[in-house]
C-alpha cells in the first residue's frame, strides 16, 4: 500500500487496524494517515491512507490506488460474514486490489472473480503435534486456549499459582485491554497467556506452544466442534516466521462423558500438513437496500443472492433489532426515505454489551426517540459518559462500563447524531481508555504474580548470578519485587506470600543469602556499629538480637553466644563479624572496670575471708549494699582500709562502691541482667515516690535519694555532732542531761534542701540514722527576741525502735511541759525485773546505724508497698 499513492485497508479487528495505522503513519507521517473504525475516527484533511475495520471501509475502495481486505474467509461467518463478502465482491482500487485469506476461500474466488491472480505464501515454520501436557507443566512461552469465561479464569488462577501468572485476552475485553495484556507477554514478564478463540485473528505472537483446553464452543446457536480450519487459525498462532511451534491438549479437559481431550488423527494431519476442506459458500445481504418504507427495506435484507456460491446470511442482531422495532408503535414514527436510513442506522448498532435482541432493542428504541427530533445534545451525551467513568469495581464491572463507554463512542462517530461531535467523542475515547487502564490493572493484579515469574524464570541460575538486592530498609527483592525482609541477619518470607509461594521464595532467599548476608556484615562492621545495643543481656541491632553476652564471675572478657541466623554467614565473613562484635563489647563494658578490680580481689587470699565475703555480697547486689547486709560485725577493723583502696565506701546506712554509682555501669548492669532493679538511667540526685526502689537509692520519707548524697548528708550531721560534743568538753557547752545522746546540736538542712529533698524527708532521713529532731519552743506570751533555734541529738538505735526509724526524728510535743522530780507511777501491771543493760560505748559515725533492726525492710526493695 505504502508503494501507491493512496489505498485503503480493510481489517477484521480494531486492534488489527490501530497497529497498521501506527507502522503506516512512521512511515508516511501523522498527516497523510487516518485511522476509522466504529468507535474512533483519525482523519486528517489530507490523509491519502486509511486504515480501517471491514465495516467502516468504503465499500467501493473510494477510488483509492489500492485497496486491501484482510481475513477474506470470514466471508463464511454467520455474524459478520455478509460485510466482507460485500467488500470482496465490490472493495476496488484503480491500480491494484488484494484479497488477503486463507487458501480454503481460493475456489470460491475462482468462482466468484474469474480474473483475479492467486498467489499463494507458504508457511515458513511447521507445527507439530505434541499430545496432552499437564497445566503445571506446560513450557514457557506457551498459549492456553479456553472457549468460555469462567475456563479462562480458572486456568489463568492456576498459572498464577504454578508459574507467577498469565496473560488474559478475550473478546469481550477493550482493544486496549487485549492489547496491554499482550504487550505484558510479549515484554515477557510473564511466559503464559490464556485466551478465547479470539488470539486466532489477528494477534501476532512470541509463541511457541498453542495448548488447547477445550475442543469444542458455543457458536452462538450451539455447541460444537471446532473445525480444522478454525482449529489451524488458532494452533497457526505457535511458530512465527523461520521458528517452529507445537500444539497439543491438556491433561483432564475431557467432555462431561469422561473422554479424554485430544485430537483425531484427521485433525492432526490437517493441521500440521495445513490442508483442509475448501470452503463451500460465502453468506451475502443485500449492501443498498431501498429505504422507502421498513417493509421495503426488510425485503431487501432478506433477499437472496443470484450467485449459487453465496447463500443469504443468518439473521443478525441489527436485522433483529429492525424487525423487533418494526413491530411496535415507534415505527409509526418512521417515515419517509430519510427516516428511515437513519432509523436503519440506529438498528445498525453494535451490541457491545451483548445482551440479546430485547434488551439492545429497547436502548436503540430509546436511542431513536431522541434522535428523530434532530441531534443529541452535548450535555445529554456528557452526562452518560460521566456515569461510566468509574474505575472502582471487579473485573466484569469494569468490562459492562468499557461495553457500555464503547456504544456511546460509537454513537459519538456518527457523523449526524451528536452535537459538538467531536468533543463528545474525545470524552468517550478517554473514558474507554481510563477504564481499559483499571481492567488491566485489575486482570494483572488477580492473574500475575510478578515476584514468582520472575524466580521461576531464575531456577537452575547460579545463586550468585539471581538478581537479589538489599534495599537500605531492609527488604530483600529481585528485581525491584520483594520477597522477604532481613532483620539483623534473619531472612524472612514476605507475609503476603500465598502458602504455595512461600517455599519458592525462602528457597529463593537462602540462595542469595550467603552474599546478601556478608555485605549486611560488612555494612554493619563499617558504617553501623552506632546502630548497635546491648539490651537485656544482648547484643541487639534494631531490636534482633545478634548474640548473647555471658559475663564471667570474675567480670573479664566476656563470651558471645551467637544466635543461629548469624551461623548461616559464610566461614570468613562470620569470623570477621565475630571479632568485631568481641571488640566492640569490650569497649562498651569499660565502665565495668570498678566491679571487675572488686571481683580480682575478692579472688586475692590475702583479703581474707571476712573481706572476701563482703566483697562477694558487694557485687552480686550490684555495688550497693545496706549495712544490715552487709555483715559488717565479721569484718576486722583493720581490713577496712584495704577494702576503702578498692573504691569501697563505709556509709552511715549502705556500704557502696562509688564508681558505681554513675550512669554508665547502672545502664550496663541493667542492660546484661545484672540488676533486676528498675533503672534510672541519669542517676540523679532525688527522685519522687517510687514503687519499686531504684537500683543505687534508699528511701527518704516520700522521696528516694541516691545512696552517696545521702551518705554525704548524715556525714555533715555526723560533723555537727562532734563539734557540739567538743565544745562540752572544753567546757565551751553545757553538760548534756544524757549521756548516751551526747550534746545537742544544729544542724542546717541547706544542703539536703540543695539537692532536692524536701525538709520533711530529709529529717525522715536523718532520722533513720539515728537523728532526734528537737523543735524549739515558741517564745512566751510578751518576750521578745529571735525564736530558739532547733535542734538535734543522736544515739544509736535499739531493737526496739525499728518501727520508729522508719518514721525519723521525731520532735518533742509542744504541749507537755518538762515536770521537776520523778515519772509518774507506770499504768498497768508492774514491769517484770530486769538485769541492769551494761552500758553502751558510743562508737561514733563508724557505729552509727550497724545494727538497726527493721531497715531490712526498706532497703531489700519492699519500702514502697
Amino acid at each position: 500500500m505504502c508503494g501507491h499513492s493512496s489505498g485503503m485497508m480493510g481489517f477484521p479487528l480494531r486492534l488489527l487496524a490501530r497497529e497498521v495505522y501506527d507502522r503506516v503513519r512512521a512511515i508516511k507521517g501523522d498527516d497523510a494517515v487516518a485511522l476509522i473504525t466504529g468507535e474512533e475516527r483519525i482523519e486528517p484533511p489530507g490523509a491519502r491512507y486509511f486504515l480501517c475495520t471491514a465495516e467502516a471501509m468504503d465499500r467501493v475502495g473510494g477510488g483509492h490506488s489500492f485497496v486491501a481486505v484482510d481475513e477474506a474467509q470470514l466471508g463464511a461467518d454467520p455474524e459478520r460474514g455478509h460485510i466482507f463478502t460485500d467488500r470482496l465482491l465490490n472493495a476496488r482500487g484503480r491500480d491494484e486490489t488484494m484479497i488477503l485469506g486463507s487458501a480454503t476461500l481460493e475456489p470460491l474466488v475462482r468462482q466468484l472473480i474469474p480474473r483475479a491472480e492467486l498467489i499463494e505464501r507458504p508457511r515458513f515454520s511447521t507445527l507439530t503435534h505434541s499430545g496432552s501436557d499437564k497445566l503445571s507443566r506446560l513450557p514457557p512461552r506457551s498459549a492456553v486456549v479456553a472457549f468460555s469465561v469462567e475456563q479462562v479464569y480458572a486456568m489463568a488462577e492456576a498459572l498464577r499459582r504454578f508459574r507467577g501468572g498469565a496473560a488474559v485476552v478475550m473478546g469481550a475485553l477493550s482493544p486496549e485491554t487485549r492489547n496491554r495484556q499482550v504487550e505484558l507477554f510479549q515484554n515477557g514478564e510473564v511466559d503464559y497467556i490464556v485466551a478465547t478463540d479470539a488470539i486466532g485473528m489477528g494477534l501476532n505472537l512470541d509463541l511457541d506452544h498453542v495448548a488447547f483446553a477445550a475442543l469444542t464452543k458455543f457458536d452462538g446457536r450451539r455447541k460444537r466442534r471446532l473445525t480444522p480450519a478454525e482449529m489451524a487459525q488458532i494452533a497457526g498462532r505457535a511458530g512465527r516466521h523461520q521458528r517452529d511451534g507445537s500444539f497439543g491438549t491438556l491433561t483432564g479437559g475431557g467432555s462431561r462423558s469422561g473422554a479424554p481431550l485430544e485430537f483425531t488423527e484427521e485433525e492432526i494431519y490437517a493441521i500440521e500438513e495445513h490442508r483442509f476442506a475448501p470452503l463451500t459458500h460465502l453468506f451475502w445481504r443485500e449492501a443498498e437496500p431501498r429505504f422507502d418504507n421498513l417493509a421495503t427495506l426488510i425485503a431487501d435484507l432478506e433477499s437472496k443472492p443470484q450467485d449459487e456460491a453465496l447463500k443469504p446470511a443468518p439473521q443478525a442482531i441489527d436485522l433483529a433489532v429492525l424487525k423487533r422495532l418494526a413491530e411496535e408503535p415507534i415505527a409509526d414514527s418512521v417515515r419517509g426515505t430519510g427516516s428511515v436510513r437513519r432509523f436503519w442506522e440506529a438498528c445498525s448498532l453494535p451490541d457491545f454489551r451483548s445482551v440479546g435482541v430485547d434488551t439492545h432493542a429497547r436502548f436503540v428504541a430509546r436511542l431513536w426517540d431522541d434522535l428523530r427530533e434532530g441531534y443529541l445534545g452535548a450535555d445529554f451525551v456528557a452526562a452518560r459518559i460521566a456515569e461510566l467513568d468509574r474505575v472502582q469495581g471487579d473485573i466484569d464491572t469494569l468490562q459492562g462500563r468499557i461495553a457500555a463507554i464503547r456504544s456511546w463512542a460509537y454513537i459519538c462517530q456518527r457523523p449526524d447524531w451528536v452535537l459538538a461531535r467531536d468533543e463528545m467523542a474525545a470524552r468517550a475515547r478517554a473514558v474507554e481508555a481510563k477504564l481499559s487502564d483499571a481492567l488491566h490493572a485489575r486482570l494483572t493484579e488477580r492473574f500475575v504474580n510478578r515476584r514468582t515469574t520472575i524466580l521461576m524464570k531464575s531456577l537452575g541460575q547460579d545463586a550468585s548470578a539471581l538478581p537479589v538486592t538489599l534495599e537500605p530498609d531492609g527488604r530483600v527483592t529481585v528485581e525491584g519485587e520483594p520477597i522477604g525482609r532481613l532483620e539483623g541477619f534473619r531472612f524472612s518470607v514476605d507475609p503476603d506470600a500465598t502458602l504455595a509461594d512461600r517455599k519458592m521464595l525462602l528457597a529463593a532467599g537462602e540462595r542469595a543469602l550467603p552474599a546478601i548476608l556478608t555485605q549486611r556484615a560488612e555494612n554493619l562492621l563499617g558504617e553501623k556499629l552506632d546502630e548497635l545495643e546491648i539490651a537485656k543481656g544482648a547484643i541487639r541491632w534494631h531490636g534482633r538480637a545478634l548474640a548473647t553476652i555471658v559475663m564471667p564471675a570474675d567480670f573479664g572478657e566476656a563470651r558471645l553466644d551467637f544466635a543461629r541466623e548469624v551461623t548461616m554467614l559464610p566461614d570468613a565473613a562470620r569470623a570477621k563479624l565475630e571479632a568485631g562484635l568481641s571488640a566492640w563489647l569490650a569497649a562498651r563494658l569499660e565502665p565495668l572496670a570498678p566491679l571487675r578490680k572488686l571481683a580480682e580481689a575478692a579472688r586475692d587470699p590475702a583479703a581474707g575471708s571476712e573481706a572476701r565475703a563482703l566483697l562477694i555480697t558487694l557485687i552480686e547486689a550490684g555495688g550497693v549494699v545496706s549495712r544490715e547486709k552487709a555483715g559488717l560485725e565479721h569484718l576486722p577493723k583493720e581490713m577496712r582500709p584495704f577494702l576503702r583502696k578498692l573504691g569501697v565506701t563505709f556509709g552511715a546506712l549502705d556500704i557502696f562502691a562509688r564508681d558505681l554509682l554513675k550512669p554508665a555501669p547502672r545502664q550496663l548492669l541493667h542492660a546484661l541482667g545484672l540488676d533486676r532493679r528498675p533503672l534510672e538511667p541519669a542517676m540523679l540526685p532525688v527522685l519522687g515516690e517510687a514503687k519499686r526502689l531504684p537500683a543505687g537509692y534508699r528511701p527518704a520519707g516520700s522521696q528516694v535519694i541516691r545512696v552517696d548524697l545521702a551518705e554525704k548528708i548524715l556525714r555533715a550531721a555526723f560533723d555537727a555532732r562532734s563539734k557540739a560534743n567538743e565544745r562540752v568538753a572544753k567546757g565551751d557547752a553545757p553538760e548534756p542531761r544524757k549521756a548516751r545522746t551526747g550534746a545537742r546540736f544544729r544542724l542546717d538542712l541547706a544542703l539536703p534542701v540543695s539537692i532536692g529533698l524536701e525538709e520533711d524527708n530529709a529529717r525522715r532521713l536523718l532520722g533513720s540514722a539515728g537523728f532526734r529532731y528537737h523543735r524549739a519552743r515558741d517564745l512566751a506570751e510578751g518576750a521578745f527576741g529571735p525564736p530558739a533555734p532547733d535542734s538535734w541529738t543522736w544515739r544509736p538505735r535499739r531493737a526496739g525502735e525499728a518501727k520508729r526509724s522508719r518514721e525519723g526524728g521525731r520532735p518533742e510535743r509542744r504541749d507537755e511541759p518538762r515536770k521537776e522530780g520523778k515519772r509518774p507511777p507506770r499504768k498497768g501491771p508492774a514491769p517484770r525485773d530486769r538485769k541492769p543493760r551494761p552500758a553502751r560505748q558510743d562508737t561514733g559515725p563508724a557505729r552509727a546505724g550497724g545494727a538497726f533492726d527493721g531497715l531490712a525492710d526498706l532497703l531489700s526493695g519492699k519500702a514502697g508497698k
